[in-house]
Protein backbone atom coordinates (compact mmCIF):
# COMPACT_ATOMS: atom_id res chain seq x y z
CA UNK A 1 0.00 0.00 0.00
CA UNK A 2 1.41 2.93 -0.77
CA UNK A 3 -0.32 5.09 1.87
CA UNK A 4 -2.05 4.32 5.50
CA UNK A 5 -3.07 7.06 7.70
CA UNK A 6 -2.64 5.66 11.28
CA UNK A 7 -5.22 7.70 13.25
CA UNK A 8 -5.16 8.20 17.01
CA UNK A 9 -8.58 7.96 18.33
CA UNK A 10 -10.19 11.75 18.03
CA UNK A 11 -10.41 14.16 21.19
CA UNK A 12 -14.09 13.68 21.55
CA UNK A 13 -14.34 9.74 21.00
CA UNK A 14 -15.28 7.20 23.17
CA UNK A 15 -15.10 4.02 22.87
CA UNK A 16 -18.25 2.40 22.00
CA UNK A 17 -17.76 -0.66 24.04
CA UNK A 18 -18.30 1.40 27.42
CA UNK A 19 -21.77 1.75 26.72
CA UNK A 20 -23.80 2.10 29.84
CA UNK A 21 -25.67 -1.24 30.06
CA UNK A 22 -24.69 -3.10 26.90
CA UNK A 23 -28.59 -2.72 26.54
CA UNK A 24 -28.57 -2.92 22.85
CA UNK A 25 -27.58 -5.17 20.06
CA UNK A 26 -24.51 -3.44 18.52
CA UNK A 27 -25.03 -3.22 14.81
CA UNK A 28 -22.30 -5.56 13.19
CA UNK A 29 -20.85 -3.99 10.36
CA UNK A 30 -21.16 -2.52 7.30
CA UNK A 31 -19.61 -2.53 4.11
CA UNK A 32 -19.55 -0.46 0.65
CA UNK A 33 -17.63 -1.06 -2.68
CA UNK A 34 -17.11 0.82 -6.02
CA UNK A 35 -15.70 -0.19 -9.31
CA UNK A 36 -15.48 1.94 -12.54
CA UNK A 37 -16.82 4.82 -10.44
CA UNK A 38 -14.74 8.44 -11.49
CA UNK A 39 -14.69 9.45 -7.69
CA UNK A 40 -14.77 5.78 -6.12
CA UNK A 41 -13.24 7.00 -2.65
CA UNK A 42 -15.49 9.43 -2.42
CA UNK A 43 -18.74 7.88 -3.39
CA UNK A 44 -17.50 4.93 -1.23
CA UNK A 45 -17.63 7.35 1.83
CA UNK A 46 -20.85 8.46 1.42
CA UNK A 47 -22.06 5.38 1.45
CA UNK A 48 -20.61 4.34 4.52
CA UNK A 49 -21.67 7.31 5.72
CA UNK A 50 -25.20 5.94 5.02
CA UNK A 51 -24.12 2.82 6.89
CA UNK A 52 -23.00 4.47 9.98
CA UNK A 53 -25.79 3.13 12.35
CA UNK A 54 -23.91 -0.26 11.51
CA UNK A 55 -20.64 0.36 12.90
CA UNK A 56 -19.31 3.54 14.45
CA UNK A 57 -15.87 2.59 16.51
CA UNK A 58 -13.92 3.12 13.31
CA UNK A 59 -13.84 3.42 9.54
CA UNK A 60 -11.45 2.31 6.36
CA UNK A 61 -11.45 2.87 2.85
CA UNK A 62 -8.89 0.79 0.20
CA UNK A 63 -8.35 2.26 -3.37
CA UNK A 64 -6.84 1.08 -6.36
CA UNK A 65 -5.79 3.44 -9.20
CA UNK A 66 -4.66 0.54 -11.49
CA UNK A 67 -1.08 -0.07 -10.46
CA UNK A 68 -1.17 0.70 -6.27
CA UNK A 69 -4.25 0.25 -3.98
CA UNK A 70 -4.27 3.22 -1.17
CA UNK A 71 -5.24 2.92 2.30
CA UNK A 72 -6.90 5.37 4.51
CA UNK A 73 -8.66 3.64 8.08
CA UNK A 74 -9.13 5.58 11.41
CA UNK A 75 -11.06 5.40 14.34
CA UNK A 76 -14.56 7.26 14.74
CA UNK A 77 -16.85 7.89 12.65
CA UNK A 78 -16.95 7.84 8.91
CA UNK A 79 -16.86 12.20 8.45
CA UNK A 80 -14.05 12.63 11.18
CA UNK A 81 -11.68 10.42 8.95
CA UNK A 82 -12.88 11.01 5.50
CA UNK A 83 -14.78 14.52 5.18
CA UNK A 84 -12.05 16.61 3.75
CA UNK A 85 -11.01 16.75 0.30
CA UNK A 86 -7.40 15.97 1.66
CA UNK A 87 -8.59 12.78 3.00
CA UNK A 88 -10.25 11.88 -0.62
CA UNK A 89 -7.33 12.86 -2.26
CA UNK A 90 -5.36 10.35 -0.80
CA UNK A 91 -7.46 7.11 -2.01
CA UNK A 92 -7.00 7.79 -6.27
CA UNK A 93 -8.59 5.32 -8.51
CA UNK A 94 -11.55 4.23 -9.90
CA UNK A 95 -12.33 1.06 -7.31
CA UNK A 96 -12.56 1.56 -3.79
CA UNK A 97 -14.13 -0.48 -0.93
CA UNK A 98 -14.76 0.70 3.05
CA UNK A 99 -16.01 -0.33 6.00
CA UNK A 100 -17.55 0.77 9.08
CA UNK A 101 -17.32 -1.48 12.29
CA UNK A 102 -17.94 -2.45 15.63
CA UNK A 103 -15.79 -5.16 17.05
CA UNK A 104 -17.21 -9.08 16.92
CA UNK A 105 -14.28 -11.03 16.82
CA UNK A 106 -10.99 -9.63 17.30
CA UNK A 107 -11.33 -6.71 19.46
CA UNK A 108 -10.83 -2.87 18.90
CA UNK A 109 -7.88 -1.36 17.74
CA UNK A 110 -6.75 -0.10 14.13
CA UNK A 111 -4.80 -2.82 13.59
CA UNK A 112 -8.43 -4.86 12.98
CA UNK A 113 -9.83 -1.72 11.22
CA UNK A 114 -10.91 -2.69 7.37
CA UNK A 115 -10.42 -3.04 4.44
CA UNK A 116 -7.71 -5.52 5.57
CA UNK A 117 -5.01 -5.58 2.62
CA UNK A 118 -2.42 -7.91 1.63
CA UNK A 119 0.40 -8.33 -1.13
CA UNK A 120 0.02 -11.67 -2.13
CA UNK A 121 2.05 -13.79 -4.61
CA UNK A 122 -0.86 -12.16 -7.55
CA UNK A 123 -0.64 -8.77 -6.31
CA UNK A 124 -2.73 -7.21 -3.86
CA UNK A 125 -5.53 -7.89 -1.84
CA UNK A 126 -7.92 -6.38 0.03
CA UNK A 127 -11.10 -7.32 2.06
CA UNK A 128 -13.86 -6.40 3.50
CA UNK A 129 -16.08 -8.17 5.79
CA UNK A 130 -19.07 -7.83 7.76
CA UNK A 131 -19.74 -10.82 9.29
CA UNK A 132 -17.89 -13.54 11.54
CA UNK A 133 -16.13 -16.71 11.06
CA UNK A 134 -17.19 -19.36 13.74
CA UNK A 135 -14.48 -21.48 13.70
CA UNK A 136 -11.67 -18.42 13.14
CA UNK A 137 -9.79 -19.79 16.26
CA UNK A 138 -9.49 -23.44 14.67
CA UNK A 139 -8.54 -22.02 11.14
CA UNK A 140 -5.94 -19.95 12.37
CA UNK A 141 -4.37 -22.44 15.06
CA UNK A 142 -3.64 -24.52 12.22
CA UNK A 143 -2.05 -21.87 9.85
CA UNK A 144 -0.43 -20.71 12.19
CA UNK A 145 0.98 -23.71 13.15
CA UNK A 146 1.94 -23.92 9.16
CA UNK A 147 4.01 -20.18 9.54
CA UNK A 148 1.55 -18.30 8.80
CA UNK A 149 1.95 -14.43 10.84
CA UNK A 150 -0.60 -12.33 11.41
CA UNK A 151 -1.12 -8.64 11.76
CA UNK A 152 -4.23 -8.27 13.40
CA UNK A 153 -6.78 -10.26 15.49
CA UNK A 154 -9.30 -9.87 13.22
CA UNK A 155 -11.65 -13.00 12.12
CA UNK A 156 -11.37 -11.37 8.47
CA UNK A 157 -7.68 -11.86 8.28
CA UNK A 158 -7.89 -15.56 8.33
CA UNK A 159 -9.19 -15.43 5.16
CA UNK A 160 -6.48 -13.84 3.44
CA UNK A 161 -4.44 -15.98 4.94
CA UNK A 162 -6.43 -19.11 3.57
CA UNK A 163 -6.46 -17.39 0.41
CA UNK A 164 -2.61 -16.77 0.41
CA UNK A 165 -1.90 -20.49 0.75
CA UNK A 166 -4.50 -22.18 -1.31
CA UNK A 167 -2.71 -23.80 -4.40
CA UNK A 168 -5.77 -23.20 -7.00
CA UNK A 169 -4.61 -21.23 -10.19
CA UNK A 170 -7.17 -17.72 -9.98
CA UNK A 171 -7.72 -15.36 -6.89
CA UNK A 172 -11.62 -16.15 -8.05
CA UNK A 173 -10.91 -19.96 -7.52
CA UNK A 174 -8.80 -19.32 -4.16
CA UNK A 175 -11.11 -17.10 -2.44
CA UNK A 176 -13.27 -20.06 -3.18
CA UNK A 177 -11.24 -22.77 -1.90
CA UNK A 178 -10.90 -20.68 1.22
CA UNK A 179 -14.66 -19.89 2.25
CA UNK A 180 -15.22 -23.61 1.61
CA UNK A 181 -13.43 -24.03 4.68
CA UNK A 182 -15.08 -21.27 6.65
CA UNK A 183 -18.23 -21.80 8.83
CA UNK A 184 -20.72 -18.69 10.25
CA UNK A 185 -21.34 -15.22 8.38
CA UNK A 186 -19.83 -13.24 5.11
CA UNK A 187 -20.61 -10.46 3.28
CA UNK A 188 -17.32 -9.83 1.41
CA UNK A 189 -16.45 -7.17 -0.77
CA UNK A 190 -12.70 -8.26 -2.60
CA UNK A 191 -10.51 -5.67 -4.64
CA UNK A 192 -7.33 -7.49 -6.76
CA UNK A 193 -5.50 -5.98 -9.31
CA UNK A 194 -8.39 -7.55 -11.64
CA UNK A 195 -11.11 -6.30 -10.52
CA UNK A 196 -13.62 -6.90 -7.55
CA UNK A 197 -15.23 -9.43 -6.12
CA UNK A 198 -18.55 -9.57 -4.28
CA UNK A 199 -19.98 -13.03 -2.04
CA UNK A 200 -22.40 -13.73 0.43
CA UNK A 201 -22.40 -16.57 2.44
CA UNK A 202 -24.43 -19.76 1.67
CA UNK A 203 -27.23 -18.88 3.98
CA UNK A 204 -27.19 -15.59 3.46
CA UNK A 205 -27.29 -14.57 6.88
CA UNK A 206 -25.60 -11.08 6.34
CA UNK A 207 -27.05 -8.88 3.82
CA UNK A 208 -25.54 -8.04 0.62
CA UNK A 209 -27.07 -5.65 -2.25
CA UNK A 210 -25.76 -4.33 -5.62
CA UNK A 211 -26.05 -1.08 -7.69
CA UNK A 212 -25.56 0.63 -10.31
CA UNK A 213 -24.37 4.71 -11.17
CA UNK A 214 -23.98 5.30 -14.73
CA UNK A 215 -21.28 2.46 -15.36
CA UNK A 216 -19.73 2.09 -11.91
CA UNK A 217 -20.88 -1.26 -10.19
CA UNK A 218 -21.76 -0.94 -6.41
CA UNK A 219 -22.34 -3.33 -3.58
CA UNK A 220 -23.50 -2.15 0.01
CA UNK A 221 -24.58 -3.38 3.27
CA UNK A 222 -28.23 -1.93 2.93
CA UNK A 223 -30.33 -0.12 -0.34
CA UNK A 224 -29.81 2.76 1.63
CA UNK A 225 -26.20 3.40 0.81
CA UNK A 226 -27.42 3.28 -2.98
CA UNK A 227 -29.94 6.31 -2.09
CA UNK A 228 -27.38 8.39 -0.60
CA UNK A 229 -25.25 8.75 -3.95
CA UNK A 230 -28.28 8.90 -6.17
CA UNK A 231 -27.70 5.07 -7.38
CA UNK A 232 -30.03 2.32 -8.66
CA UNK A 233 -30.65 -0.90 -6.44
CA UNK A 234 -30.26 -3.47 -8.98
CA UNK A 235 -31.06 -6.56 -6.48
CA UNK A 236 -29.80 -8.63 -3.37
CA UNK A 237 -26.40 -10.54 -3.97
CA UNK A 238 -28.07 -13.84 -3.76
CA UNK A 239 -26.96 -16.51 -0.58
CA UNK A 240 -23.87 -18.34 -1.67
CA UNK A 241 -23.43 -16.46 -4.83
CA UNK A 242 -19.84 -14.76 -6.03
CA UNK A 243 -19.52 -11.97 -8.12
CA UNK A 244 -17.19 -10.87 -10.36
CA UNK A 245 -16.44 -7.26 -11.98
CA UNK A 246 -13.80 -6.33 -14.32
CA UNK A 247 -12.75 -2.89 -15.13
CA UNK A 248 -14.30 -3.54 -18.72
CA UNK A 249 -17.56 -3.68 -16.78
CA UNK A 250 -18.30 -7.11 -17.31
CA UNK A 251 -20.27 -8.88 -14.48
CA UNK A 252 -19.70 -12.65 -13.97
CA UNK A 253 -21.66 -14.28 -11.33
CA UNK A 254 -21.46 -17.91 -9.88
CA UNK A 255 -23.10 -19.92 -7.03
CA UNK A 256 -19.95 -22.16 -6.03
CA UNK A 257 -21.26 -23.25 -2.84
CA UNK A 258 -24.19 -25.95 -4.06
CA UNK A 259 -27.66 -24.97 -2.97
CA UNK A 260 -29.05 -24.40 0.70
CA UNK A 261 -32.05 -22.85 2.52
CA UNK A 262 -30.95 -19.01 2.77
CA UNK A 263 -31.48 -17.82 6.52
CA UNK A 264 -31.05 -14.29 6.51
CA UNK A 265 -30.60 -12.72 10.15
CA UNK A 266 -34.35 -11.59 10.98
CA UNK A 267 -32.87 -9.11 13.27
CA UNK A 268 -32.68 -6.59 10.38
CA UNK A 269 -36.09 -6.47 10.03
CA UNK A 270 -36.09 -5.99 13.72
CA UNK A 271 -33.51 -3.36 14.49
CA UNK A 272 -30.03 -3.24 12.51
CA UNK A 273 -31.48 -2.14 9.25
CA UNK A 274 -32.30 1.66 8.68
CA UNK A 275 -35.90 2.17 8.41
CA UNK A 276 -35.55 3.67 4.52
CA UNK A 277 -33.64 0.29 3.54
CA UNK A 278 -35.07 -2.96 1.91
CA UNK A 279 -33.92 -6.12 3.03
CA UNK A 280 -35.12 -9.39 1.99
CA UNK A 281 -37.73 -7.60 -0.39
CA UNK A 282 -39.71 -5.77 1.95
CA UNK A 283 -39.46 -2.30 2.92
CA UNK A 284 -37.80 -2.20 6.77
CA UNK A 285 -39.74 0.26 7.99
CA UNK A 286 -43.50 -1.38 6.78
CA UNK A 287 -42.00 -4.36 7.76
CA UNK A 288 -41.26 -3.13 11.33
CA UNK A 289 -44.67 -1.17 11.20
CA UNK A 290 -46.55 -4.52 10.70
CA UNK A 291 -44.35 -6.15 13.61
CA UNK A 292 -46.10 -3.33 15.62
CA UNK A 293 -49.14 -4.33 13.82
CA UNK A 294 -49.12 -8.21 15.28
CA UNK A 295 -47.80 -7.29 18.83
CA UNK A 296 -51.28 -5.04 19.23
CA UNK A 297 -53.14 -7.96 18.15
CA UNK A 298 -51.32 -10.81 20.40
CA UNK A 299 -50.89 -8.26 23.14
CA UNK A 300 -53.61 -5.13 23.43
CA UNK A 301 -53.11 -3.41 26.71
CA UNK A 302 -55.74 -0.74 27.82
CA UNK A 303 -54.09 2.73 27.71
CA UNK A 304 -54.29 6.41 26.51
CA UNK A 305 -51.06 6.79 25.02
CA UNK A 306 -48.74 4.31 22.50
CA UNK A 307 -45.36 5.81 23.57
CA UNK A 308 -41.68 4.58 21.45
CA UNK A 309 -38.74 4.27 22.94
CA UNK A 310 -36.71 6.29 20.53
CA UNK A 311 -35.53 5.80 17.71
CA UNK A 312 -35.74 2.13 17.26
CA UNK A 313 -39.34 2.06 18.66
CA UNK A 314 -41.11 4.33 16.17
CA UNK A 315 -42.25 2.73 13.45
CA UNK A 316 -43.65 -0.20 15.55
CA UNK A 317 -45.20 2.13 17.53
CA UNK A 318 -46.99 3.49 14.82
CA UNK A 319 -48.10 0.09 13.87
CA UNK A 320 -48.98 -1.29 17.47
CA UNK A 321 -50.99 2.21 17.62
CA UNK A 322 -52.96 2.26 14.26
CA UNK A 323 -54.02 -1.59 14.76
CA UNK A 324 -54.96 -0.72 18.72
CA UNK A 325 -56.75 2.76 17.59
CA UNK A 326 -54.64 4.48 20.49
CA UNK A 327 -53.02 7.79 20.09
CA UNK A 328 -49.46 7.55 19.42
CA UNK A 329 -47.06 10.47 20.92
CA UNK A 330 -43.74 10.89 21.71
CA UNK A 331 -43.64 10.72 25.45
CA UNK A 332 -40.12 10.58 25.31
CA UNK A 333 -37.41 12.90 23.70
CA UNK A 334 -34.10 11.87 22.71
CA UNK A 335 -32.18 14.21 22.73
CA UNK A 336 -29.75 13.69 19.29
CA UNK A 337 -26.30 15.56 20.70
CA UNK A 338 -25.68 12.61 23.30
CA UNK A 339 -24.35 9.00 22.00
CA UNK A 340 -24.06 6.42 23.85
CA UNK A 341 -24.87 6.29 27.53
CA UNK A 342 -21.15 5.24 28.83
CA UNK A 343 -19.94 3.63 32.32
CA UNK A 344 -19.92 6.33 35.29
CA UNK A 345 -18.24 5.79 38.56
CA UNK A 346 -21.50 5.68 40.32
CA UNK A 347 -25.47 4.90 39.70
CA UNK A 348 -26.53 8.36 40.26
CA UNK A 349 -24.43 9.19 37.31
CA UNK A 350 -25.45 6.21 35.44
CA UNK A 351 -28.97 7.18 35.59
CA UNK A 352 -27.99 11.08 34.66
CA UNK A 353 -26.36 9.43 31.81
CA UNK A 354 -29.77 7.86 30.59
CA UNK A 355 -31.65 10.36 31.42
CA UNK A 356 -29.07 12.80 28.76
CA UNK A 357 -29.95 10.58 26.54
CA UNK A 358 -34.10 10.23 27.11
CA UNK A 359 -36.26 12.74 28.84
CA UNK A 360 -39.95 12.14 29.94
CA UNK A 361 -42.53 14.61 28.01
CA UNK A 362 -43.77 15.09 31.58
CA UNK A 363 -47.10 17.26 30.62
CA UNK A 364 -48.18 14.78 28.14
CA UNK A 365 -47.33 11.44 30.08
CA UNK A 366 -48.72 12.37 33.72
CA UNK A 367 -51.99 10.87 34.48
CA UNK A 368 -51.71 8.68 31.56
CA UNK A 369 -51.96 4.98 30.73
CA UNK A 370 -49.01 4.71 28.31
CA UNK A 371 -47.99 1.75 26.51
CA UNK A 372 -43.99 1.40 26.19
CA UNK A 373 -43.03 0.17 22.53
CA UNK A 374 -39.48 -0.89 21.81
CA UNK A 375 -38.10 -3.42 19.65
CA UNK A 376 -35.92 -5.59 22.50
CA UNK A 377 -34.84 -6.11 25.48
CA UNK A 378 -31.18 -7.20 25.68
CA UNK A 379 -30.17 -6.89 29.85
CA UNK A 380 -33.17 -5.03 30.73
CA UNK A 381 -31.07 -2.32 32.79
CA UNK A 382 -31.97 0.86 29.96
CA UNK A 383 -35.73 -0.84 29.78
CA UNK A 384 -36.13 -0.68 33.87
CA UNK A 385 -34.87 3.16 33.91
CA UNK A 386 -37.10 4.02 31.41
CA UNK A 387 -40.33 2.79 33.09
CA UNK A 388 -38.70 4.53 36.32
CA UNK A 389 -38.82 7.88 33.94
CA UNK A 390 -42.28 7.32 33.23
CA UNK A 391 -43.70 7.11 36.47
CA UNK A 392 -41.38 9.70 38.21
CA UNK A 393 -43.02 12.04 35.11
CA UNK A 394 -46.44 10.90 36.86
CA UNK A 395 -47.38 8.02 34.27
CA UNK A 396 -50.16 6.27 36.20
CA UNK A 397 -49.84 2.73 34.67
CA UNK A 398 -46.81 1.60 32.27
CA UNK A 399 -46.80 -1.52 30.25
CA UNK A 400 -44.10 -2.51 27.86
CA UNK A 401 -44.62 -4.33 24.71
CA UNK A 402 -41.57 -5.70 22.85
CA UNK A 403 -41.19 -5.82 18.65
CA UNK A 404 -39.47 -9.16 18.96
CA UNK A 405 -39.02 -12.44 20.87
CA UNK A 406 -37.12 -12.04 23.91
CA UNK A 407 -33.28 -12.57 23.24
CA UNK A 408 -32.35 -15.58 24.81
CA UNK A 409 -29.36 -16.56 23.21
CA UNK A 410 -25.85 -15.42 22.01
CA UNK A 411 -25.00 -14.53 18.47
CA UNK A 412 -21.88 -15.82 16.76
CA UNK A 413 -22.20 -14.64 13.17
CA UNK A 414 -21.66 -11.00 13.44
CA UNK A 415 -23.70 -9.11 16.43
CA UNK A 416 -21.53 -8.06 19.25
CA UNK A 417 -24.23 -9.77 21.92
CA UNK A 418 -23.52 -9.94 25.43
CA UNK A 419 -22.60 -13.51 26.70
CA UNK A 420 -26.00 -15.36 27.58
CA UNK A 421 -25.29 -15.19 31.15
CA UNK A 422 -26.38 -11.32 31.14
CA UNK A 423 -29.34 -11.74 28.75
CA UNK A 424 -32.08 -11.16 30.87
CA UNK A 425 -34.54 -13.72 28.68
CA UNK A 426 -31.52 -16.11 29.88
CA UNK A 427 -32.25 -15.72 33.17
CA UNK A 428 -35.74 -15.26 33.76
CA UNK A 429 -39.21 -16.06 32.54
CA UNK A 430 -41.61 -13.32 31.28
CA UNK A 431 -42.82 -12.22 35.01
CA UNK A 432 -39.75 -12.23 36.74
CA UNK A 433 -38.57 -9.75 33.76
CA UNK A 434 -41.93 -7.78 33.86
CA UNK A 435 -40.85 -7.56 37.87
CA UNK A 436 -37.41 -6.32 36.86
CA UNK A 437 -38.14 -3.75 34.50
CA UNK A 438 -41.10 -2.92 37.00
CA UNK A 439 -43.49 -2.58 34.41
CA UNK A 440 -47.36 -3.02 35.21
CA UNK A 441 -47.38 -5.57 32.33
CA UNK A 442 -45.08 -7.08 29.21
CA UNK A 443 -45.20 -9.01 26.52
CA UNK A 444 -42.78 -9.97 23.30
CA UNK A 445 -44.47 -10.56 19.92
CA UNK A 446 -44.23 -14.40 19.21
CA UNK A 447 -41.45 -15.90 17.11
CA UNK A 448 -44.42 -16.98 14.71
CA UNK A 449 -46.25 -13.58 14.76
CA UNK A 450 -42.41 -11.93 13.69
CA UNK A 451 -42.16 -14.54 10.71
CA UNK A 452 -45.79 -13.13 9.85
CA UNK A 453 -45.33 -9.45 10.05
CA UNK A 454 -42.69 -9.83 7.66
CA UNK A 455 -44.07 -11.61 5.14
CA UNK A 456 -44.08 -15.58 5.98
CA UNK A 457 -46.91 -17.74 7.30
CA UNK A 458 -44.92 -18.02 10.36
CA UNK A 459 -42.36 -20.09 11.50
CA UNK A 460 -41.84 -23.44 9.61
CA UNK A 461 -39.94 -25.56 12.57
CA UNK A 462 -38.21 -27.98 10.12
CA UNK A 463 -36.98 -25.18 7.60
CA UNK A 464 -37.19 -22.21 9.28
CA UNK A 465 -36.90 -18.83 6.87
CA UNK A 466 -34.35 -17.05 8.81
CA UNK A 467 -31.42 -17.15 11.14
CA UNK A 468 -33.19 -16.43 14.31
CA UNK A 469 -30.92 -17.95 16.91
CA UNK A 470 -31.03 -14.84 19.29
CA UNK A 471 -34.83 -15.83 19.96
CA UNK A 472 -34.93 -19.62 19.79
CA UNK A 473 -31.00 -20.79 20.00
CA UNK A 474 -31.45 -22.93 16.53
CA UNK A 475 -27.53 -21.80 14.78
CA UNK A 476 -27.88 -22.58 11.54
CA UNK A 477 -24.11 -23.47 11.15
CA UNK A 478 -21.76 -25.01 13.42
CA UNK A 479 -20.20 -23.54 15.98
CA UNK A 480 -16.53 -25.13 15.81
CA UNK A 481 -14.94 -22.68 18.18
CA UNK A 482 -17.66 -23.17 21.02
CA UNK A 483 -16.37 -25.71 23.52
CA UNK A 484 -19.33 -28.33 23.81
CA UNK A 485 -19.95 -27.23 27.11
CA UNK A 486 -20.33 -23.73 26.02
CA UNK A 487 -22.45 -25.27 22.94
CA UNK A 488 -24.65 -26.63 25.66
CA UNK A 489 -25.21 -23.70 27.32
CA UNK A 490 -25.70 -21.40 24.43
CA UNK A 491 -28.98 -23.77 23.48
CA UNK A 492 -30.52 -23.69 27.10
CA UNK A 493 -33.83 -22.36 26.86
CA UNK A 494 -33.55 -20.73 30.27
CA UNK A 495 -30.78 -20.61 33.37
CA UNK A 496 -32.09 -20.98 36.62
CA UNK A 497 -34.20 -17.94 37.59
CA UNK A 498 -33.24 -17.79 41.25
CA UNK A 499 -29.11 -17.26 39.72
CA UNK A 500 -30.55 -13.74 38.24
Amino acid sequence: MSSTAAHSPPRNFTHPFLDLDGDKLREECGVFGAINAADASAATALGLHALQHRGQEAAGITSFDGTEFYSRRGLGHVAENFSSSEAIGELPGTMAAGHVRYSTTGGSGLRNVQPLYAELASGGFAVAHNGNISNAKSLRADLVGKGSIFQSTSDTEVIIHLVATSRYPTIADRLVDALRLVEGAYALIVMTPDGMIACRDPLGIRPLVMGRMGDAILFASESVAFDVIGAELIREVEPGEMLQVDFAGEIKSVHPFGKANPRPCIFEHVYFSRPDSFFAGHSVYEARKAIGAQLAIESPCEADLIVPVPDSGVPAAIGYAQQSGLPFELGIIRSHYVGRTFIQPSDTARHAGVKRKHNANRGLVAGKRIVLIDDSIVRGTTSSKIVEMMREAGASEVHFRVASPPTAHSCFYGVDTPERSKLLAAQMELEPMREFIKADSLAFISIDGLYRAVGSRGRDKACPQFCDACFTGDYPTSLTDLSMTEQKDAQLPFADPKAA
